[in-house]
């Protein structure tokens, strides 16, 4: 029975899917798995029965992965399960900076108690014109699941848009509308856009890549949208920017004690995954992703340990090694095999990092004396019988 612990509420609609080989247990001491949204894991003992940890979402910031990895704990996340939702944030954004909708909403607050209301606002309206996304120009940087989301719903809004991604894949770029122009720089995207909207990682590279100096190559009056990381921006160059005039607005979804006080900002409580359907979709993901990796040992979207898979084991037995990244594991593990006199009849050993992951599928079921000698193999962090 596998005991599964939940940090955070998760969806009935995922919980529902697992079988009668798990029960929920409220003691994460003695849990096999987790199930996290937003909880910090980082000053949490792990105990040793952990085998996994899923987060249903994307943003794993939450959880130490290092750690996670020296134990043999293997992190997944739910890339893409919150896209739609954020996606249609993003648009939100880009409307509510275009059109002063919030400055309209607020006039009409403020003067409620006007009877004659419905005739003073053909006066008052003029104050709140704004500007039609359509013939301007996107940039999308970042062209995950939810940058190529965001780049399609901008070609259906009539937008010139441009995007980049060093790390696009073919699969990826099969996803995109082929009137999105694909460029291979950022300083293309800040040269020639008039909304530049952020969607990559938290990153060496894209730490504050919205900077002084990179919003001194943007038009005068852009609007900056960021919907992905905090820090993918840098608060004090982006105050300056605003008072200047240079960015028109700032619309983000991490809003802080900088950008919450200052002008131009328009800022939500990080709402964008903040649907039903992507608390739904992430919760399913991520139960889906659980069951196949305690049922079977496949690894599918994993943050600290790489992919790996041999589909559903029809082989008598079945054992799986996180392991470090090392010279001679995989020849140490099968000859271990060997010396019990059992034959390996598949396998699959893929790295990442300093940490890697082996699945064997065995014409003999697993032994005690078998799991002994593979755990004997220096540099193996944990072994686990699937079958």
């Amino acid at each position: 029975m596998t005991k599964i612990n939940c940090l955070n509420p998760i969806s009935d609609l995922g919980l529902n899917r697992l079988n009668d080989n798990y029960e929920m247990t409220d003691d994460f001491a003695s849990a096999d798995v987790a199930l996290v949204r937003s909880a910090s894991m980082h000053d949490m003992d792990l105990p040793d029965s952990l085998m996994a940890v899923a987060r249903a979402g994307a943003g794993v910031n939450n959880i130490p992965l290092d750690k996670c990895a020296e134990k043999g704990v293997v992190v997944f996340n739910t890339p893409g399960a919150n896209a739609n939702g954020v996606k249609e944030l993003v648009l939100c954004g880009m409307l509510l900076a275009s059109r002063d909708i919030i400055g309209g909403n607020q006039w009409v607050a403020d003067n409620k108690a006007d009877e004659n209301i419905n005739k003073t606002m053909e006066k008052a309206k003029k104050n709140f014109a704004g500007n039609e996304l359509k013939g301007k120009k996107l940039g999308v940087i970042g062209l995950g699941a939810i940058g190529r989301l965001v780049a399609n719903i901008g070609v259906s809004m009539g937008m010139e848009v441009y995007g980049t991604d060093p790390y696009l894949s073919v699969e990826g770029a099969l996803n995109i509308k082929r009137t999105v122009k694909i460029v291979k720089t950022r300083e293309e995207i800040f040269k020639e856009c008039d909304f530049i909207t952020v969607h990559t990682p938290l990153v060496d590279d894209t730490k504050e890549m919205i900077n002084k100096d990179t919003m001194a190559m943007m038009k005068d009056g852009v609007v900056i949208l960021n919907f992905a990381r905090d820090l993918l921006v840098c608060d004090d160059d982006m105050a300056e920017a605003l008072k200047s005039g240079k960015v028109k607005k700032y619309v983000t979804d991490f809003p802080n004690a900088k950008t919450a006080n200052m002008e131009g900002v328009i800022a939500t409580p990080h709402l964008g995954a903040s649907t039903e359907e992507s608390e739904d979709n992430c919760a399913i993901m991520a139960v889906d992703q659980i069951m196949d990796f305690v049922e079977n040992g496949n690894i599918v979207n994993s943050v600290n340990y790489p992919a790996a898979t041999l589909g559903v084991c029809d082989k008598a037995g079945r054992v799986t090694v996180c392991h470090k990244n090392t010279p001679n594991m995989i020849s140490q593990l099968t000859s271990a095999v060997a010396s019990e006199g059992v034959n390996v009849a598949d396998m699959v050993d893929k790295s990442r990092g300093d940490f890697a992951y082996a699945i064997m599928d065995l014409d003999h079921e697993t032994s005690e004396a078998l799991v002994e000698k593979l755990n004997a193999v220096d540099g193996v962090i944990k072994v686990r019988v699937v079958k």
